[in-house]
């Protein structure tokens, strides 16, 4: 096939700058999805092999223990990590499954919050983020 010329004097569109930002707002999201992931790989292994690296609450609702923690945290940063690894890429799949496993993070970070409480407040202002940053990006934006 061959492509047309635009038309001698014509101005190539200008895409909208609102497009550009929410472009670079997913491939940052991306890239916070890989990092968050594998320091959520990090978080897990500590919970796994170090039991007591996390201070044990008392009376918590949500009771699991710290090695159930660790292997929680460790699953879902290998599946954040390779999403985000695909966000990168530009794949369809991984922008709905990022949205998903995001709000899965952020879930998991609320439940541990006793244990971690300010890490688990930061993560869970870069999962509101990254879920912000792949809803918001339209197709028609692609390409900018």
């Amino acid at each position: 096939m061959s492509q047309q010329s635009p038309p001698v004097g014509a101005t190539p569109p200008v895409p909208d700058p609102a497009d550009r930002w929410v472009t670079g707002g997913v491939a940052f999201a991306g890239v916070l999805m890989l990092c968050g992931g594998v320091l959520a790989v990090l978080q897990g292994i500590a919970g796994i092999v170090e039991d007591d690296w996390y201070v044990r609450v008392g009376d918590y609702m949500y009771r699991i223990s710290l090695t159930g923690w660790g292997w929680i945290h460790l699953v879902i940063g290998v599946l954040v990590a390779c999403t985000g690894a695909g966000v990168l890429k530009g794949a369809e799949w991984a922008r709905i499954t990022g949205i998903l496993l995001a709000s899965l993070s952020l879930v998991t970070q609320f439940l541990f919050l006793p244990y971690s409480p300010i890490w688990s407040v930061i993560m869970i202002a870069l999962d509101v983020f990254v879920i912000w940053a792949l809803a918001a990006y339209r197709t028609s934006a692609r390409g900018v």
